[in-house]
């Protein structure tokens, strides 16, 4: 009863009438036709969608212009994640974010890089008196870009709420042209109850489906009985792209009944991981295809869920028929229809339930603390969404722990005894997850004598691994003792196979520079245009260090035209 009281509680402080919401204040942020990447909501790895990718023409550098007056209140830029970032606050309370920038423009930029260099960093986060960077509708704010993790060249838009939740941008009249209905592509049901079944099957089961004439769908019939629950795999697309974008509503009728509303308006980055319980993860990483579960697990708090009749679940009883809906719409309100007609009828169950038992058995809400060989884990409560068995065996220098087909809310801790390792050698050690390929790719880990600590949300192979090796530094579009007045940039690749690059520091003639870096390509640029220090003849040094204490130096001379 707490879990629905919580969730209800939660529901409540979402609600807001659409009719008060500005639909004429924000003007679009590029002055182009505005065409999808990625829309609201949209289900990406771990995470909702949080804001509009709006594709730029596969070009950087396109004007970014605020769509409404306010002030700059922060700016971010790092290597991952938003890359260039900037944030405005609105005088109506609203706050807009545009991502994935190429640069800053104009009073902004020179903002930016001079605290960049008076901190030495180029990873910062600022935040601007209100009185410093303010803006007024249409002026010119940024350039678009590929910054950070975007995938290619796009705006990522997103407008949040006095709490920084954030909203639908459609919400505010951004107007997107869609004549498409969404498509819905696997419909699934879950037998539920102990004796429930779908077809005499206990087990999850894919339903055919079958699309009729008027471009609705039915399922084949079933044979079904006791306590089930159903989901879907849908997509949306907006008109001028291809691009398999997420649903807005979803709506399940259960004879005559409405059972589960789904509704993509608002939501919190508190709540958003929470999309590993409501979509099945299991046939994520197994198919690499999302389903949405159309009912509420014990655990699952999410405010997108804005209606349920018995957390969604349906109850089919013998020698009844019954009649099951969903209904998938957009927001501009093109929809499509799945029926599933349903005979009831108790029977012997030919595919029990599969339950693979070892010997740790995980209780979701308490703290477990398990040792297997050389590594001890950690399992804080609440880190699974549910009691499970896991599976986990040591071999050596690897754990296994279980298979990546259980989603893990909060940080597990994995710690291995270093103790049989050589005192000079410890240093160099980390904590590695092995990949498909059986190499370790680094997780953060922390050392205290002979123990070495990560922490982790993914289940799979953990090894203790070991990098000896300096990261390796090569100039990119320069030689040592050469000319370089004609280029704008310096440009250096820098890799690291093993553990990876943990930091860097540029300097030219002693002085530090600021050197962006492109993880995507491996490359540092710097700007000529920053004059740093600039003379004729130039020493140019960069250290490079990875994240166990590696370190490589490189240096090399250049000669420049000096105004």
């Amino acid at each position: 009863m707490k879990k629905l009281v919580l969730a209800l509680l939660l529901f409540s402080g979402f609600t807001y009438g659409q009719s008060d919401i500005p639909t004429d204040y924000f003007s679009n942020p590029l002055d182009i036709n505005l065409v999808l990447a990625g829309n609201f909501g949209e289900m990406r790895a771990n995470h909702f969608h949080s804001g509009l990718d709006i594709k730029t023409e596969q070009r950087e550098g396109l004007p970014v212009y605020a769509p409404a007056d306010g002030y700059v209140s922060r700016i971010e830029e790092q290597h991952y994640g938003y890359g260039k970032a900037l944030y405005i606050l609105h005088p109506n309370g609203y706050t807009t974010v545009y991502g994935h920038l190429r640069s800053y423009a104009g009073d902004i930029e020179k903002y930016v890089k001079e605290n960049q260099y008076a901190k030495e960093t180029f990873e910062i986060e600022l935040f601007p008196d209100k009185t410093l960077l303010p803006v007024k509708k249409g002026d010119l704010i940024a350039y678009s870009g590929n910054t950070g993790g975007s995938g290619g060249p796009h705006l990522h838009f997103e407008i949040r709420d006095g709490s920084q939740r954030p909203m639908n941008p459609l919400l505010f009249g951004i107007e997107i042209p869609d004549s498409k209905a969404p498509i819905i592509s696997a419909v699934f049901a879950y037998p539920i109850g102990e004796d429930a079944h779908i077809n005499q099957s206990q087990n999850r089961t894919k339903i055919r489906l079958i699309k009729l004439k008027d471009g609705t769908y039915k399922t084949e019939s079933l044979t079904a009985y006791g306590k089930i629950g159903f989901g879907i795999t849908t997509y949306d697309q907006q008109d001028g792209a291809s691009n398999k974008n997420g649903s807005y509503k979803i709506n399940t009728n259960f004879n005559g009944t409405e059972k589960f509303e789904v509704l993509f308006n608002k939501f919190s980055f508190s709540e958003t991981r929470y999309l590993n319980r409501y979509t099945d993860y299991n046939y994520y990483e197994t198919n690499k295809s999302m389903v949405q579960k159309l009912f509420r697990e014990e655990n699952n708090p999410l405010s997108i869920i804005t209606k349920e009749d018995d957390y969604g679940y349906v109850t089919v009883k013998d020698s009844l028929t019954s009649i099951y809906t969903i209904e998938v719409e957009d927001f501009k309100g093109n929809l499509i229809l799945v029926t599933v007609n349903m005979d009831g009828k108790k029977m012997g169950i030919l595919d029990p339930k599969k339950v693979e038992k070892t010997e740790d058995y995980i209780y979701a809400d308490h703290a477990t603390s398990i040792t297997k060989g050389k590594f001890s884990i950690y399992i804080p409560a609440n880190s699974l969404y549910e009691d499970t068995y896991l599976d986990i065996k040591d071999e050596g220098d690897v754990l296994k722990f279980h298979k990546d087909v259980i989603p893990i809310h909060s940080n597990i801790s994995i710690t291995a005894d270093i103790s049989n390792y050589k005192e000079e050698d410890k240093d160099k050690l980390y904590i590695g997850r092995l990949n498909y390929k059986g190499l370790p790719y680094y997780n953060s880990t922390s050392r205290s004598g002979d123990k070495l600590t990560a922490k982790t949300r993914t289940f799979g192979s953990y090894t203790v691994a070991s990098d000896t090796t300096a990261p390796t530094i090569k100039s990119v579009n320069f030689a040592d003792g050469k000319w370089i007045s004609n280029q704008n940039f310096l440009q250096v690749k820098i890799t690291d196979d093993l553990s990876g690059i943990s930091s860097y520091r540029g300097t030219i003639n002693g002085k530090f520079i600021l050197m962006e870096y492109d993880y995507k390509k491996n490359v540092l640029t710097y700007n000529f245009n920053d004059n740093v220090n600039l003379e004729s003849e130039n020493n140019f040094k960069l250290i490079v260090i990875d994240n166990v204490g590696n370190s490589a130096t490189f240096e090399a001379k250049f000669f420049r035209k000096h105004p």
